[in-house]
This record gives C-alpha cells, sequence and structure tokens, in this order.
C-alpha cells in the first residue's frame, strides 16, 4: 500500500464541463485573462468566509508582497517573522531589503510565540508576520500586541483558508491546498483605501476600470486615458484561475468535512501511545497534521519503508544561508526541532488508511 503525503483535490467533472464552456470550439470567449470571473470569486469568497476586502492575485506570495507593500516596508526596517514558517514569508522581505527579526515558536503547536515577539519590538519595527502554520490559528495576545504597540499584523494564512483575524491576511490556492486554483491566492486588507490601492499594485499600477471605460484606448484626442501614480506589479490573476476557485469554493465545505474526519481518526487512536504527542491545534483547518515523537527519523524510516510518505513539510528559517545560515538561540525551536513530523492527510485517503498508519504506529519503531 502507497500512501501520499499530499495529494491535490479538483472536481474534475465539473472542471472539464467548466472548461468546454471557458474554451468554446468558436472561440467566441475573448476574456480569458482578468474579467468577471476574478470579481465573481471575489466576492462570493468574501460572502463565504466572511471577510472584508478580497483581492485576488496570481499566488498567496504575491499576496504577502502586496501586503508588505502596502505597510511601507523599506530598507532597513525591522520585521518579525516566525522562525518556523513557509521560506515564501521571507522572500518579499529579502528583495524590500528589510531586516527580518526571527521570533521563537510555542512547542505545543508550532506557531509564534508572543513573548518572544514582545521581547524582540524596537522602534524599528514596521510589522509582525504571523503563519497559521497547518491551519492552526495564532494566539490572541500576537493581535494584543499589535494593538498595544501599534504595530499591523500581517497574517501568512495560506495554510488555513478561511481565518479571519489580522490587519493584512494572505491566502493561497497553490496544488494542494484546502482550494486550488493550481496556483492564486487572495489578499483580504480591512479598508476601502488600502483596497484600491491593492488594485492597482495588482496590475502594474493602472486603472483597470477606467481604461474598461474608455474601452481599452490609451489614447484618445491626442490625450491619454489613464495615468500610472505609483509603480505596481503583476500579480494578476486569470478568469480561468477564478472558475477553478468557484467550482473549489462550492466544494469546500464537503472537503473541509472529510479533513476533519481523518484528524478526528487520527486523534482518537495515537492518544496515549508512548513517545508520541498531539500538538494542540484547537480551531485547526486541518491542512496539516503533526505530532510530536521520540526518535522521529526512526518513526519515518519505518512509515516510509511501508510505503506511507511522512515529512516535515518546512525546516527553521534561520538555517537557510540566504537567511543567516545559523541556528538562532530560539529555545522552543531548538527544543522541537527533531521531534515534529506531518502525517498524510488530504481527500485522496479514507478512514482506513488512517486506520492502516496508525496500526504500523502502534507496532513501535
Amino acid at each position: 500500500m502507497k500512501i501520499d503525503m499530499f495529494y491535490p483535490f479538483y472536481n474534475g467533472k465539473e472542471i472539464q464541463k467548466a472548461i468546454k464552456k471557458f474554451f468554446p470550439e468558436d472561440m467566441s470567449n475573448k476574456w480569458i485573462g482578468q474579467a468577471k470571473l476574478v470579481d465573481e470569486f471575489e466576492e462570493k469568497f468574501k460572502e463565504k468566509f466572511g471577510l472584508s476586502y478580497c483581492l485576488m492575485t496570481n499566488s498567496g506570495t504575491s499576496a504577502l508582497w502586496l501586503a508588505y507593500h502596502l505597510v511601507g516596508i523599506s530598507e532597513g526596517d525591522e520585521v518579525i517573522t516566525p522562525v518556523l514558517t513557509c521560506t515564501a514569508t521571507q522572500m518579499p522581505l529579502m528583495h524590500m531589503k528589510a531586516r527580518i527579526v526571527f521570533a521563537d515558536i510555542k512547542p505545543n503547536n508550532l506557531t509564534i510565540d508572543p513573548k518572544d515577539v514582545e521581547k524582540k519590538i524596537t522602534k524599528k519595527t514596521k510589522a509582525i508576520v504571523g503563519t497559521t502554520l497547518g491551519g492552526i490559528p495564532l494566539d490572541e495576545k500576537i493581535f494584543q500586541i499589535g494593538e498595544k504597540y501599534k504595530i499591523p499584523i500581517i497574517v501568512d494564512s495560506c495554510q488555513s483558508l478561511g481565518y479571519n483575524k489580522g490587519d493584512y491576511i494572505c491566502y493561497s490556492f497553490q496544488a494542494i491546498k484546502h482550494i486550488t486554483t493550481c496556483d492564486g491566492g487572495m489578499l483580504v486588507v480591512k479598508n476601502k483605501d488600502q483596497y484600491k490601492r491593492a488594485k492597482l499594485l495588482r496590475w502594474f499600477g493602472i486603472d483597470r476600470e477606467q481604461k474598461t471605460k474608455k474601452g481599452w484606448k490609451n489614447w484618445e484626442r491626442r490625450k491619454m486615458t489613464f495615468d500610472i501614480e505609483e509603480p505596481g506589479f503583476k500579480f494578476q490573476p486569470t478568469d480561468l484561475d477564478a472558475l477553478l476557485g468557484l467550482i473549489g469554493l462550492k466544494d469546500i465545505d464537503k472537503t473541509m468535512w472529510h479533513r476533519q474526519k481523518l484528524v478526528d481518526a487520527y486523534k482518537s487512536q495515537l492518544k496515549g501511545i508512548p513517545g508520541i504527542k498531539l500538538f494542540d491545534d484547537e480551531g485547526s483547518t486541518n491542512w496539516l497534521f503533526g505530532i510530536l515523537v521520540e526518535n522521529r527519523d526512526k518513526l519515518a524510516k519505518k512509515l516510509e519503508e511501508a510505503g506511507i510518505e511522512t515529512n516535515v513539510v518546512h525546516l527553521r528559517n534561520d538555517i537557510f544561508k540566504v537567511l543567516g545560515g545559523k541556528r538562532k538561540n530560539l529555545p522552543g525551536m531548538n527544543k522541537v526541532e527533531f521531534n515534529y513530523l506531518y502525517l498524510p492527510l488530504h481527500q485522496n485517503m479514507a478512514i482506513q488508511d488512517v486506520n492502516y498508519i496508525i496500526k504500523l504506529i502502534k507496532g513501535g519503531w
């Protein structure tokens, strides 16, 4: 038996039907880039999760980049981020030449530690970034710290669909996420002015609505039909991306229910097994299912030999050369670095698969 760690979920039947309409044989659909379906997906996503201003992007990383830009992060600014996260959290900051300040994690669930965050705030702190790692919510104290010091909280929620706390929230629709558009993302902001600005920045700084009113003409009667006031990016999605998102949105309740059932099966059977601790993950959206294991590598090897794929998914970021290449004095991270492990969790699994994995674990390692 082989059980993959990840497996993309998509409604192939519905997608094939929709694709035929999207790409008709007579080529009558000329809007295959960013158009009405992007607007529709943003609106339905907002309604589904009770969010404010939603802006779809071509990746979760692009959503993060826009959030950092809106905050005004520039060279020399300090940004506090978790040491354990996808490196996509850090890469835009590196391009902005910001000073990345790594905060420790809470050993009980691997999310950013508010106590360490507060210790590392200085006059140069421009933002705090929290990652809902594996779908686990951030400690509420993070938001209290943001209010106390008047520092914006940017939430990298690329692994937690629908999470609704933070000054800026970034989601991902990458291939193996809860909803996939093959790749894509969403930025959520709190007010109309930020939304308007982000909308311009998403597409070179050009006002698409103004261009639409002018029939997409750049020049009319010797006058410009639009102007650009701030240099932007090419972060816009396409209607094809949005089409996949709309189909995924229809299935999301079923998807989340299935993942929860798998997680419940894991927890009920893993509880009390010597050498294993479960994460404190109340409120998780269950993108990952992690455990803390004594002799982790030995267990991972045993499962691998039985056809079960496991993974640590993310490494502590401070050990990458580009981010310093040296382990910092972070007691929480140091404590669990060689103990955390993620087990398979995806829509292509059944409860019987979980039972098989548990049986192998109970056999010892």
